[in-house]
């Protein structure tokens, strides 16, 4: 699969993610989003051992690899963000929340273009207003 497939895949199966956090979190005998987070991250870890085990991708040999740096601040800012999201799904509305969540793109996309050297494009900053203006849309009251 190229890379615009697993984007796909990753856009269906994250669209579930919202609204099934949403029912698990929010109103009476509501799991806790910090419970929820990590019954759900545990899910993760468990299906990506079983990925790491089928493809035999070692794990132990990458841990003294200087990027790793990079891989632990991802995974430092993935929980922050995570528990926050998580947070504001169990309070509000999820019509609400994943808009606003969803904005993350356009700050990747700024990160890129500024951190990463990534080109900037007339079609790129035009999709990236237009997104911001769809969230201000979808998320407004």
């Amino acid at each position: 699969m190229n890379y615009i497939a697993w984007s796909v895949l990753a856009l269906a199966a994250y669209s579930f993610v919202a609204p099934l956090m949403r029912l698990a979190t929010a109103g009476e005998g509501a799991i806790p989003s910090t419970v929820a987070a990590f019954v759900a991250n545990s899910v993760l870890v468990v299906a990506t051992l079983a990925v790491i085990g089928f493809t035999g991708n070692g794990v132990v040999e990458h841990l003294g690899d200087p990027r790793m740096r990079y891989v632990l601040a991802a995974g430092a800012c993935l929980a922050v963000g995570i528990l926050a999201y998580y947070r504001a799904l169990a309070v509000g509305r999820v019509s609400i929340v994943a808009p606003i969540f969803a904005m993350f793109f356009v700050v990747s996309s700024a990160v890129g273009v500024v951190l990463l050297d990534e080109p900037v494009t007339a079609r790129k900053l035009l999709g990236v207003g237009f997104a911001m203006v769809a969230v201000v849309l979808v998320a407004g009251e």
